[in-house]
């Protein structure tokens, strides 16, 4: 049976964006995600983060750098209750990256990569899942792929491209205002159960 997943980014959702987080040290979490996460995973929802990391492609924090704190970050969600089942992350840019990083790719939102990858991965129902972001290109990455509900959080558009937030299903002001969503998802799958 295919699985639901609350899809996330990390810097303005996880994370308050301080501009390219590296370390524990300027890592804050965002009030209320651990108790958004609690819910949606007891409600039969996947956690999978997907973020663009710029900042080791311009070289402020390598990816080993990267990679310990997520660590660290994935060990604090499994002690609230909330383990994130994977964390996707694209390290280029097609501009400011270096050497090896200054590259195109679609897994760099709003590209619809790293969504499409977590589907295939995990069997996920991307009509059935919720993606959270903080940046129309998160959205914009999410519509791409197909997922059912792309909610902006705090919305933060960019110049020129207000129109855009129209692919939102909505705007939301705080954390909590995810979850009538995750429940509106589990109350679609249950009575589409109950009609076949």
């Amino acid at each position: 049976m295919m699985r639901r997943a609350l899809f996330l980014d990390r810097d303005g959702v996880i994370n308050i964006d301080r501009g390219y987080v590296g370390t524990r040290g300027d890592f804050e979490y965002a009030e209320g995600i651990f108790d958004l996460c609690r819910y949606a995973t007891d409600r039969g929802f996947l956690l999978l983060v997907i973020t663009n990391q710029a900042g080791i492609a311009r070289g402020y924090y390598s990816e080993r750098d990267f990679l310990a704190l997520t660590e660290w970050m994935c060990a604090t969600f499994r002690e609230h209750g909330a383990p994130i089942a994977k964390v996707y992350f694209c390290p280029f840019h097609p501009e400011h990256g270096l050497g090896e990083y200054k590259r195109d790719s679609s897994f760099r939102k709003p590209g619809p990569g790293m969504i499409l990858q977590a589907q295939t991965e995990f069997d996920i129902d991307l009509k059935r899942s919720v993606l959270v972001g903080d940046r129309v290109t998160d959205i914009r990455a999410g519509a791409a792929a197909g997922v059912g509900c792309n909610l902006l959080y705090r919305a933060r558009l960019e110049s020129g491209e207000a129109e855009t937030s129209m692919a939102a299903t909505a705007t939301i002001e705080k954390l909590a205002d995810v979850i009538p969503f995750l429940d509106a998802q589990v109350a679609e799958v249950a009575a589409a159960s109950c009609i076949s």
